[in-house]
C-alpha cells in the first residue's frame, strides 16, 4: 500500500515546478492503479510478447541512474 504523504513528497522533488492542484491530481492517480496495474513476473519476451498479441497492456519502466 502506498503511503499518500510520501507520494507526494517523492513529486514535489520530482517536479519542483509543479502547482499542488498537479500533485494532488497525480497522487490520485497513483494511488487509483493499484486495480487496474499488476505486476508480471515473467521473464521471458516471448511470453509478452504472446500477450501483447492477445491485447494486454504494458506499460515498461527502466530507473536510469544518475551517475551515468
Amino acid at each position: 500500500m502506498l503511503d499518500r504523504l510520501k507520494l507526494e513528497a517523492i513529486l514535489r522533488r520530482r517536479f519542483p515546478g509543479a502547482t499542488d492542484q498537479q500533485v494532488a491530481t497525480a497522487s490520485n492517480a497513483i494511488m487509483g492503479l493499484d486495480d487496474e496495474w499488476e505486476e508480471s513476473a515473467c521473464r521471458d519476451i516471448g511470453h509478452l510478447v504472446m500477450e501483447f498479441d492477445r491485447g494486454a497492456e504494458f506499460r515498461v519502466l527502466r530507473r536510469v541512474s544518475s551517475g551515468a
